[in-house]
């Protein structure tokens, strides 16, 4: 890493051929960026794909027109240069991190694109002191700015409001589908099932080392059994759930968490205050369970606290009884 940086040239050094070279390579760049975020939404939201179909259209005829001012001004040859070989210059996210975090993170992702590819160039203008390249500066950010507006002319013509409203819709549906449920019912099962084993032990022995390590092992179990259930239950192909490897990850983290959150308090050596250390957790733990109902299940809150504080609580008293035999 150190090294990629110690070789970077600074921009500032940049001949005006090698800035325009750059903004080439950078267009190029971001037209193949659209590209793929088009691809990755298309089936399922095909207004904001025809948008970046047409993002990724506009960013190739702005790459001609640079070309074209290269041609004019230093000929075909086109130096090699890129983002990464310039210190300071604006970087892009990783285009898998970003089109796995649903359609409102890619849009926001664009407008960023959009916002620091022209405030980069009026920075840079406003440092040159050549005026030749303080106006191909200028140019190109202006280049940025057509850009922004010809989103909000395909914006207008792909994504009404009755279409976004659908798409925002159906990326809710999908999110609560693909995390919110799988992560539900991991956090229930790893807050729930693990009650019975965590507390048997604990006032079978007294012992809160051993309860801990009853409590680790149960709940890394159930984390790795859900997790895998999870992803092998449904493909999502029919379903519409979204991908296996997410829910997988969802209801697996979620329910080591849930076992976790009163098994953690063992580690404390005095059996009695981690015990009620314990209790109260189990008690957020099930507040927490109610409140993600209500938000995002739409399940009445008392409702909800009811039928997951009394599963708690036969299972807790299980736990209990059994150990205290």
């Amino acid at each position: 890493m150190l090294s990629r940086f110690s070789n970077a040239r600074r921009f500032h050094d940049l001949s005006e051929q090698e800035i325009l070279a750059l903004a080439i390579s950078a267009e190029e760049d971001d037209a193949r960026i659209y590209q793929t975020y088009a691809q990755s939404v298309r089936e399922t939201f095909p207004g904001s794909a025809a948008l970046l179909d047409g993002m990724a259209e506009e960013e190739g005829e702005h790459r001609q027109k640079l070309i074209d001012l290269h041609k004019a001004r230093f000929g075909d040859q086109i130096p090699l240069i890129r983002r990464e070989h310039v210190a300071g210059y604006y970087a892009r996210k990783p285009v898998w991190l970003i089109e796995n975090l649903g359609i409102e993170r890619i849009r926001n992702e664009v407008s960023n694109m959009e916002d620091t590819a022209r405030d980069f160039y009026l920075r840079a203008a406003k440092r040159a002191t050549d005026a030749d390249t303080r106006k191909l500066l200028g140019d190109l950010a202006e280049a940025e700015a057509g850009h922004l507006t010809k989103a909000g002319e395909l914006q207008e013509e792909h994504l009404d409001a009755e279409a976004l409203n659908r798409e925002d819709s159906e990326a809710y549906r999908k999110f609560v589908l693909t995390w919110v449920q799988p992560g539900l019912a991991g956090l229930m099962d790893g807050s729930v099932s693990t009650l019975a084993p965590i507390f048997a032990t604990a006032f079978a022995t007294h012992d809160p080392w051993t309860t801990f390590l009853v409590g680790l092992a149960a709940s890394i179990g159930a984390g790795i059994s859900m997790g895998f259930t999870e992803a092998a239950s449904d493909d999502g192909q029919i379903s519409g759930r979204g991908s296996p490897v997410k829910r997988g990850f969802a209801s697996g983290i979620m329910t080591a968490v849930g076992g976790l959150g009163h098994a953690l308090p063992y580690l404390i050596p005095d059996f009695w205050t981690a015990t009620s250390i314990a209790f109260g957790i189990v008690f957020i733990e099930l507040w927490v369970i109610a409140w993600i109902q209500k938000k995002f299940m739409d399940t009445p809150f008392f409702r909800a606290a009811l039928q997951v504080v009394l599963g708690g609580a036969l299972v807790f008293a299980t736990g209990i009884l059994i150990g205290s035999a």
